[in-house]
C-alpha cells in the first residue's frame, strides 16, 4: 500500500476531509481552455480569474466543478442538494446560520496544499440582504434565480501562472455510507479521468459566415425617469435622510449563446480584478468586477471602496487630463469619503481594536472603459469572528447601497421597480483554511432562458447632475454591452470549439 494511500485511509476513518493531489506542467494550457474541456459535460462548474492593475494577471486561477453538495437559498428558506446521493435536505436554520454551519464544517487543514483551495464557489444576490437586516423587499422578480447558490466541489484545478503548474486536487468529505479504500479509489479515478479530458485537443469549428447585428437593450427606465429617480434621491438628501444612495438600471435584450461565450470576449475586453464565470446548470453568471467585496487572508480584513467614475481617455495625456479632473471634481470626492468612511466603519465591526488602518487614499485605477477612485482599508479579525462574519458586516457594499447603509436600501426599494437579483450582491469562494475572497457583483451578466441581463447604478449625492449619473450608467454597461456584440458577431459557433481526441 502506498503511503499516499496509507494516509488518505487513516485521516478518513477518523472522521477528517481527504485531498489527493497532482501537479501537472501548465505551460501550453491556459484557464480557459482546461474550462472548455473539463465542464464541457458538467451542469456546473466556476472559473475564477484576476487581472491586477489592468494588465498584470494575478497569480492563481481557480477552476472547479462535479460538485458533491448545493446550497441555495429560495423564497426565505436554505436547502442542501446533495448530488452524490440524490437528495434535498430543507434546513430549519435562518440562512445565514446555515450557511455559516456550512461553511465551518467544509474547512480542514491539509499541509499538502500550498495553494488556495476554494470549498466553497458562487454568489449571494442582493436579496440576502432581507436575513441580515430588516428589510423588506417587495419589488417584482421578473428574472426568478435562487437569492444565493453555493457550491461544493470535488474536483479543482488551481493554475500558478508565475510557475506554470496546475494543482490538480480532489477533496472527498468522509461519509458512513462508503469505506475509505472506496472514497479513494474513486477520487484516484476522478483524478485520471480529469487528466485524460486535459489531454484533449481543442480545435476551431468551421468558420460560418454572419451578418452583422446590433443587440438591442431594452431598460426598465427611460432617460427621464431615471432622471427623476436622481432628483428623488437629492430630495431625501436635503431633507437629511442619507448622505448618498445608489440607485441602478437594468438593461436586457435577447441573447441565444452561452455564457461562457460572453465570458470568453468580456475577460479580453475588460480585464479586471475579479473576473468570474459561474455555469450553474440554467444560469450563467459572467462577471469583469473591479470591486472587491470582503477579503479575509491570514486573518487580515480587507474592503477596497470603489466611488468616482470617468470614461477613458483616447490616449495617455487625455487619460492624465481626466484623472485629474476626477481627483479635483468636488462631488466625486465627497462621495467617495462616505463610502471610505462606511468601509472603515464595516471593518471596524469585525476588527480588532486599534488595527483598522487606511492604507491606499483615493487613488487612481484604469479599466478598459473607466478609470475609478480607489481607497483600501485593512484591519485584523477578531478572534471570536470568521469569514462569513467579515462578509455580513460589509453586505452589501456601500458603493451599491448608499449611507447610512440601512436607510439608503429603503429609499432604492421605493426608487427602482424591479428586485435586484444578482446585481450588487457578491460572488466568490470560502478557502478551505478559512480565508475567504469575494468581489461586488459589478460589471456582471446574467444568462438565462437565452436572455442577457446587465444592471449598472451610480452614487447620488447632494449635487448630482442628472444627465451625468445617467451616463455613468451607461459607461458602467458599456463594457458588458460590448462584450456581448462582439461574440454574438463572431464567425464561430455557439459551442465556441469543438473538443477530440489527440
Amino acid at each position: 500500500m502506498s503511503l499516499e494511500k496509507k494516509n488518505f485511509i487513516s485521516q478518513y476513518n477518523k472522521g477528517l476531509p481527504q485531498i489527493l493531489k497532482k501537479n501537472l506542467i501548465a505551460d501550453i494550457e491556459t484557464p480557459f481552455s482546461s474550462l472548455l474541456k473539463i465542464s464541457k459535460s458538467e451542469k456546473y462548474s466556476f472559473l475564477l480569474e484576476s487581472v491586477e492593475g489592468g494588465s498584470k494577471r494575478g497569480r492563481y486561477s481557480l477552476l472547479g466543478c462535479d460538485p458533491d453538495l448545493i446550497w441555495t437559498v429560495e423564497k426565505g428558506k436554505a436547502k442542501i442538494k446533495y448530488l452524490d446521493h440524490n437528495f434535498d435536505y430543507k434546513l430549519d436554520q435562518k440562512p445565514i446560520h446555515s450557511l455559516k454551519e456550512l461553511v465551518k464544517i467544509s474547512k480542514f487543514k491539509n499541509n499538502e496544499i500550498d495553494v488556495p483551495f476554494p470549498t466553497l464557489v458562487g454568489y449571494l444576490g442582493y436579496p440576502m440582504i432581507q436575513y441580515i437586516e430588516k428589510i423588506k423587499l417587495s419589488n417584482k422578480d421578473n428574472i426568478k434565480i435562487p437569492d444565493a447558490i453555493l457550491i461544493r466541489p470535488k474536483i479543482v484545478a488551481v493554475f500558478d501562472n508565475i510557475k506554470d503548474i496546475i494543482s490538480l486536487m480532489t477533496v472527498t468529505y468522509p461519509s458512513k455510507k462508503i469505506s475509505a479504500e472506496k472514497a479513494y479509489r474513486k477520487n484516484k479515478l476522478l483524478i485520471d479521468k480529469t487528466i485524460k479530458k486535459l489531454e484533449k485537443s481543442i480545435l476551431k469549428p468551421a468558420q460560418k459566415k454572419s451578418k452583422k447585428s446590433k443587440l438591442k437593450f431594452k431598460s426598465n427606465f427611460k432617460k427621464e425617469q431615471f432622471y427623476k429617480i436622481v432628483n428623488k434621491a437629492k430630495e431625501y438628501i436635503k431633507n437629511g435622510d442619507i448622505f448618498q444612495v445608489v440607485p441602478s438600471q437594468r438593461f436586457e435584450t435577447k441573447y441565444n449563446l452561452k455564457a461562457v461565450n460572453l465570458y470568453r470576449s468580456l475577460r479580453r475586453l475588460n480585464p479586471s480584478p475579479y473576473l468570474v464565470n459561474l455555469n450553474f446548470d440554467k444560469i450563467g453568471l459572467v462577471a469583469s468586477s473591479p470591486e472587491l467585496m470582503v477579503q479575509l487572508r491570514n486573518k487580515k480584513v480587507t474592503i477596497r471602496p470603489i466611488a468616482g467614475t470617468r470614461k477613458r481617455g483616447k490616449n495617455a495625456s487625455e487619460d492624465l487630463y481626466l484623472s485629474n479632473d476626477l481627483l479635483n471634481d468636488k462631488k466625486e470626492l465627497a462621495e467617495h469619503l462616505m463610502l471610505l468612511d462606511l468601509g472603515r466603519n464595516d471593518v471596524g465591526r469585525v476588527a480588532k481594536k486599534g488595527t483598522v488602518n487606511v492604507t491606499e487614499k483615493m487613488i487612481i485605477e484604469y479599466y478598459s472603459h473607466v478609470m475609478h477612485i480607489v481607497s483600501n482599508v485593512e484591519g485584523k479579525i477578531d478572534n471570536n469572528l470568521d469569514a462569513l462574519d467579515a462578509l455580513m458586516a460589509g453586505f452589501p457594499a456601500g458603493t451599491v447601497s448608499g449611507a447610512p447603509k440601512i436607510r439608503a436600501m429603503e429609499i432604492i426599494e421605493e426608487l427602482e421597480n424591479l428586485n435586484r437579483s444578482f446585481y450588487a450582491g457578491c460572488m466568490g469562494y470560502f478557502d478551505s483554511n478559512g480565508d475567504m475572497d469575494t468581489c461586488i457583483s459589478l460589471r456582471t451578466g446574467l444568462v438565462k432562458d437565452n436572455k442577457l441581463y446587465i444592471q449598472a447604478g451610480a452614487g447620488i449625492v447632494y449635487d448630482s447632475v442628472p444627465k451625468n449619473e445617467h451616463q455613468e450608467i451607461l459607461n458602467k454597461a458599456g463594457a458588458l454591452m460590448a462584450a456581448a456584440e462582439i461574440h454574438t458577431n463572431s464567425i464561430h459557433t455557439n459551442s465556441i470549439y469543438d473538443i477530440t481526441d489527440r
